[in-house]
């Protein structure tokens, strides 16, 4: 059993999978199951109420969770895959608790063939926090990874800049991280 494999099998039993992506190693649970979420929050010592990210491995996943409208589809096709955070209206398909009660959902698509391979493998997102205890540096390597899990895919050293987050509902960046430069600029095209 290959390293994938082994992730997507501790992912169906609400196991807890460290992965890497093109910034840092994300904590990943299966993002359909209430269970699994609460093993992240858990995990992470995160507040339940602060919302926790997915992440997933083409736009038909993005669609079967997300509202996508036709001012979001431009962003997303120029962006993702890629190191951006989308923040979407969550369809109910989701567990209330990833969405922190705001009703939106941070949504991620790795440009890496390792995070890719598990989430289509999985056929389900999965939840695409740092694998770190909040407020802790996220890590790049996986000998800095500092929460509880079941299995840890090695990619190596990871880049370590932290995605983009964009709200598309408001079209507005809430964290400036990799290229966030060229997703400004694009922003303003749709004002």
């Amino acid at each position: 059993m290959d390293s994938i494999d082994m992730a997507v099998k501790v992912l169906s039993r609400d196991g807890l999978v460290v992965y890497p992506t093109e910034t840092v190693y994300g904590l990943g649970a299966d993002a359909l199951s209430e269970d699994a979420v609460m093993r992240v929050y858990e995990a992470k010592n995160r507040p339940v109420g602060k919302p926790i990210s997915i992440a997933v491995s083409d736009m038909e996943m993005l669609a079967a969770v997300a509202v996508v409208d036709d001012a979001a589809r431009p962003f997303i096709e120029r962006f993702l895959p890629g190191p951006v955070t989308v923040i979407l209206p969550a369809k109910s398909c989701l567990p209330a608790v990833l969405t922190g009660g705001t009703g939106l959902i941070g949504i991620r698509w790795p440009d890496h063939e390792v995070a890719i391979a598990i989430i289509a493998r999985l056929d389900a997102p999965i939840t695409a926090t740092s694998a770190n205890l909040s407020d802790d540096i996220a890590p790049t390597r996986p000998e800095e990874v500092s929460v509880p899990h079941d299995y840890l895919v090695d990619g190596g050293e990871l880049p370590g800049t932290p995605s983009t987050v964009v709200d598309l509902t408001v079209r507005r960046i809430l964290r400036k991280g990799a290229g966030w430069e060229a997703v400004e600029a694009f922003l303003e095209t749709l004002r």
